[in-house]
């Protein structure tokens, strides 16, 4: 025993020579981070702090929601579907054979203006059930075709629309370009037959008609493929100056979406009745989808769309009511913490007071199984299962 006793000591005092070659150890490196003590802070919600911040919810969110509705209704909107009444009766039973045949397309229908409508009055496009969105659509195109000639024949992402029939390249190419829309409106007032002029400069981002459309990128072999999309463009005019095409490629998200067509410069009045020509070239009959011509002011949040207001307003009404609920169960069935309750009453003693606090703290001393905590000038000390007191009441 005194053999085993001494070789121990002996291999205890060894092992403390400062000489002797240190082991390599597969601990990891020591961090605070890893091993859990970073200072933190855990807060504990009262009942006020509940119902305060339940209330600063409310009123900051009801004032912007009511704010936004009321922003939302100035917006005056008229919204006209139409793919339905441009159809013939003798194709009313095959509306694609109608969209596809030589007949003529032009269509007539009127809107009516509900309320003063102040310039300007944009002009929309709008179409339901376009999966504008799906991957292989979206990457139908070449970014570097549309910036620069010398990348002309950059084409190898526009499949299958990169190349026409006579094998040269197309310019734009892609589906996107391809299915560019191609209905046509003029509109005029029925009172005077005066007509309305619809601008369409200035419709396309401007970071798009200096960056990303070249002017020396010119239409070239458009719509020249085995199948024929939506509309032309004139090969004459770069495509920095054409910006329905501009439009039309940037895709839409959501499979319902405007686009917009041009602007009317002059103010129409209640009531008012406006005669409208178009031209019902796009295909829209083949993929069941809706066309609708939408005109529309704008107020300081943009168009017409209630959803923000309202789902400020509805988490708003909701932080009230439940700031409102928690007040009157406070008062009817008031509950306190223990360490609360003798906080208030003055009941803990000078010595140590032992109170059950809460299991585990992301502050917990590892090494010490002990941590400190210090609330409103009264320092506390504990485990991870108590907690004590060592202030004097």
């Amino acid at each position: 025993m005194s053999g085993h006793m001494a070789s121990s000591s002996n291999g205890g005092s060894g092992s403390g020579d400062s000489g002797a070659p240190r082991r390599n150890s597969k601990r990891p490196k020591y961090s605070k981070f890893t091993q859990q003590e970073l200072p933190a802070c855990k807060p504990i919600l009262t009942p006020k702090w509940v119902v305060s911040a339940f209330l600063i919810i409310a009123i900051v969110f009801i004032p912007i929601g009511i704010a936004c509705l009321l922003g939302s209704r100035e917006v005056v909107e008229v919204v006209e579907r139409y793919e339905n009444e441009c159809i013939p009766p003798a194709y009313a039973n095959n509306k694609v054979q109608y969209i596809q045949s030589s007949v003529d397309k032009t269509c007539n229908i009127s809107m009516t203006i509900p309320k003063r409508m102040k310039k300007p009055i944009y002009v929309y496009y709008q179409l339901d059930n376009f999966y504008q969105n799906h991957r292989r659509y979206v990457k139908s195109r070449s970014d570097k075709q549309l910036k620069s000639l010398k990348n002309e024949n950059d084409t190898s992402s526009c499949k299958p629309e990169h190349l026409a029939t006579n094998g040269s390249t197309i310019v734009p190419c892609g589906l996107i370009a391809w299915s560019l829309f191609n209905d046509t409106y003029s509109f005029s007032r029925r009172q005077n037959n005066q007509s309305l002029t619809v601008n369409k400069k200035g419709i396309a981002w401007k970071s798009d008609k200096q960056k990303r459309f070249g002017k020396d990128v010119r239409p070239k072999n458009f719509q020249g493929g085995g199948l024929r999309g939506g509309g032309d463009l004139d090969a004459t005019i770069p495509l920095s100056e054409q910006e329905d095409l501009m439009v039309w490629m940037r895709t839409a998200a959501l499979p319902t979406f405007r686009k917009l067509y041009g602007k009317i410069e002059v103010d129409l009045e209640a009531n008012e009745v406006i005669n409208v020509t178009l031209g019902n070239h796009y295909n829209t009959y083949s993929f069941n989808g809706k066309k609708k011509l939408v005109l529309s002011t704008t107020s300081w949040i943009g168009g017409r769309n209630d959803f923000l207001g309202i789902a400020y307003l509805t988490v708003g009404m909701i932080c009230l009511a439940l700031a409102i609920g928690f007040t009157v169960v406070y008062f009817v069935k008031p509950s306190y913490h223990s360490w609360s309750e003798a906080l208030i009453c003055g009941a803990w003693p000078r010595d140590l007071v032992i109170q059950p606090f809460y299991h585990g703290t992301e502050a917990l001393d590892r090494t010490k199984n002990a941590f400190w905590i210090s609330f409103d000038g009264i320092h506390l000390a504990g485990t991870s299962h108590l907690i004590c007191n060592f202030n004097a009441c």
